[in-house]
């Protein structure tokens, strides 16, 4: 079984990465009221949500409010509630307001049924999945792509001959085979 979390008043809404270059795990995180969501995600999901802020940043007047980048940092200790799915993206305009709604991965054999629903004898119809649903302000959603920047930017040098990354022990470009 899921659960929902919906976090109208985030205290913050985070992002960072965790391992070295090369081996590093990222995750979003999401806190308020003393509760704290961590979700595992892909660096690519990362940079995607960050662009898609951006965009959705153009399109909203800028309140010049003072970007508080603490509050888009990780907060130790960082435990894993879950592994990100899909990403909904939405704005209350009304309330000036980014609406960021994160979906656990599901997990689906090859007739593409639900692995969850396979193991669970009851007949419960609930969701198995996680959702936590946020509401960002536009500081809040410049903090995060200030900070996502730094954690996306501070990876493995890239090749300049192909674009791949570089491992610290070498690399074997292709363009040289």
């Amino acid at each position: 079984m899921g659960f929902y979390y919906d976090f109208e008043n985030a205290d913050a809404f985070a992002t960072g990465a965790i391992g070295q270059p090369g081996d590093r795990t990222f995750y979003l995180q999401v806190r308020a009221d003393g509760r704290t969501v961590s979700v595992k995600c892909e660096k690519q999901q990362v940079a995607a949500l960050a662009e898609y802020l951006r965009t959705m940043l153009a399109d909203m007047p800028d309140t010049s409010k003072d970007i508080d980048n603490m509050s888009a940092t990780l907060q130790s200790p960082v435990e894993q509630d879950f592994v990100l799915g899909s990403v909904g993206l939405g704005v209350d305009r009304p309330n000036m307001r980014m609406v960021v709604q994160l979906e656990e991965m599901v997990l689906v054999d090859e007739d593409d049924e639900d692995v969850f629903d396979l193991l669970d004898e009851s007949d419960d119809d609930s969701d198995p999945s996680t959702v936590v649903r946020v509401l960002l302000t536009p500081s809040q959603a410049r903090a995060f792509c200030d900070t996502a920047d730094l954690f996306l930017n501070a990876g493995r040098e890239t090749c300049k001959w192909c674009g791949s990354p570089k491992n610290p022990a070498g690399h074997a470009c292709p363009r040289f085979n």
